[in-house]
């Protein structure tokens, strides 16, 4: 499930296109948007690897899943509100109209630049390392076969209706759908997820098994 909801969060959709997401925000640079995006993710990341141990998986994820609910409801919300421009929208829009339209130009790049330091704070790097952490070791290497294959196979469903998303649901809509999933990705993580913070991996496995692992 955690690959499942890694992929339903939206980032590889997001990711490869995000030039053409920053060109319909009506970003100037969206290349250079796009390139400060690359680094966020990987400063961030290397943050997570340095605290990840002292955090807590199980915390880094819910950190991570309620910063990219906030960024996936305020671009949809950017994007509700610049349709709302361009219809005419309401008077004070319309009043606004130029510097209305600098400014949410900016709320699309700092909402992008929250979800990816959100995603590679927890939802990134976590899925992966809490897979090699909880199957046994007579069943690692086959499930963890599958849990890739389901990821990257939710990668490309994802990404292949994305642009099919964007137009039924509008661009609004898709990030507010991103939003609810990743609602439901923090409501799972409390639910469900253990932490494995400061355990060997065979109390890991024996606490999978119901006993105390010593």
């Amino acid at each position: 499930m955690l690959m499942i909801f890694q992929q339903f969060t939206g980032i590889n959709a997001i990711m490869f296109y995000a030039e053409t997401i920053f060109e319909q925000a009506h970003f100037k640079d969206s290349d250079l948007a796009s390139v400060i995006v690359g680094l966020i993710q990987v400063v961030v990341t290397a943050v997570a690897a340095l605290i990840m141990d002292k955090a807590g998986r199980k915390v880094l994820l819910i950190i991570s899943g309620s910063a990219m609910v906030v960024s996936t409801t305020s671009f949809g919300v950017y994007f509700y509100l610049m349709s709302r421009i361009h219809d005419g929208g309401t008077p004070l829009l319309s009043l606004l109209g130029a510097e209305a339209h600098s400014d949410l130009t900016w709320l699309a790049l700092a909402s992008m630049a929250v979800f990816i330091a959100g995603f590679a704070l927890g939802w990134g790097p976590i899925p992966w390392l809490i897979m090699s952490e909880i199957f046994p070791v007579k069943v690692r290497g086959v499930a963890s076969s599958i849990c890739v294959l389901t990821n990257w196979s939710m990668a490309f469903l994802i990404t292949k209706t994305f642009q099919d998303m964007m137009i039924l649901l509008t661009s609004a809509g898709t990030f507010w759908l991103f939003a609810s999933m990743c609602i439901l990705n923090v409501i799972f993580t409390m639910a469900f997820i253990p932490e494995t913070k400061g355990k060997t991996l065979e109390q890991i496995e024996a606490t999978f098994r119901g006993t105390s692992g010593r």
